[in-house]
């Protein structure tokens, strides 16, 4: 089902967990857990990423046709520009709509370390268009084909520094025909509104879906700030957490109540949907949302 029609029979905002493909058989087990853990609260849908440079593309395939034979987990796959050919991205679509697949994430992804671009997509409006184009020939079982979704980022792309530019190329995904947006980590809630008030003002219209990441431990805060996407925490936010003075649970504690308030907010004015991003964790987005009063049984 695509996420225009999900948002429309649910009637309310959507929930939704984000998974890497696991490593090691040590990971598959504690994914699987996560899963067995996550299952209760029945998710909209699931995405599943795709690592730099396509570098997790037979994984992430084999983690999508896992869930998709789940009635639970409805998998969505990112599916990245870098260092992709129009043929092998012709391919990999054919692979998730037979599949049953019906949307996909499509992000111009990160260079793997040492390696120049490559592959015939400059931009993620430029996979969008062709995403769009397998759509309009009839290669998917949907008459529709995928519903496309794209990122975006409250708190300001990090690499177009001109906000009004960086809102041009956010259109121009959505002109090519992009359907549904998430967005990048954020930790501020003024920055995701004002975002989304400046989305109207330049005649995007479609749903936005709040990335939300649970701060859990402190190792966690110089590394997502040194991420290529960045992360602005609020003042209420470093003076609680320098108040745990290096206590590892009542830092968790912080995160999890921040992360709690942040959603309650964001549902409170209406947001679309709440996305996990849960590292293959269940247990801190389990405490939030039983913090915002779900308990699996109310989903």
């Amino acid at each position: 089902m695509h996420i225009k029609d999900i948002l429309l029979a649910a009637g309310r905002p959507t929930l939704s967990f984000e998974f890497f493909p696991p490593r090691t058989a040590d990971a598959v087990a504690v994914l699987q857990e996560s899963l067995h853990a996550l299952a209760p609260w029945r998710p909209d849908f699931v995405s599943v990423t795709y690592g730099a440079g396509g570098s997790t593309r037979e994984r992430t395939g084999a983690l999508v046709g896992e869930l998709r034979q789940s009635d639970v987990f409805d998998p969505i796959p990112h599916v990245t520009c870098v260092g992709q050919t129009e043929a092998e991205m012709q391919t990999l679509l054919e692979k998730y709509a037979a599949a049953g697949v019906s949307n996909v994430l499509a992000l111009r992804g990160d260079l793997p370390a040492g390696t120049d671009a490559g592959g015939d997509f400059q931009t993620a409006a430029d996979l969008v268009r062709f995403i769009r184009r397998f759509n309009e020939r009839g290669l998917h079982p949907d008459a529709r084909g995928f519903g496309i979704g794209v990122a975006c980022f409250p708190e300001g792309h990090p690499g177009t520094p001109n906000r009004m530019v960086e809102m041009d190329h956010l259109k121009a995904k959505v002109d090519a025909g992009a359907d549904w947006m998430c967005t990048q980590v954020f930790f501020d809630n003024h920055d995701f509104h004002d975002f989304r008030a400046r989305c109207e003002l330049e005649g995007i219209q479609v749903p936005i879906l709040a990335g939300i990441l649970p701060l859990t431990q402190a190792s966690s805060l110089r590394r997502m700030a040194e991420l290529a996407a960045g992360a602005r925490y609020p003042a209420k936010l470093l003076r609680a957490l320098e108040r745990t003075r290096g206590d590892e649970e009542g830092f968790r504690q912080v995160g999890i109540h921040h992360a709690v308030m942040q959603c309650a907010d964001l549902l409170d004015h209406e947001v679309a949907g709440l996305h996990f991003y849960t590292l293959n964790q269940a247990a801190a987005t389990v405490q939030v949302l039983r913090g915002l009063g779900y308990t699996g049984k109310n989903r």
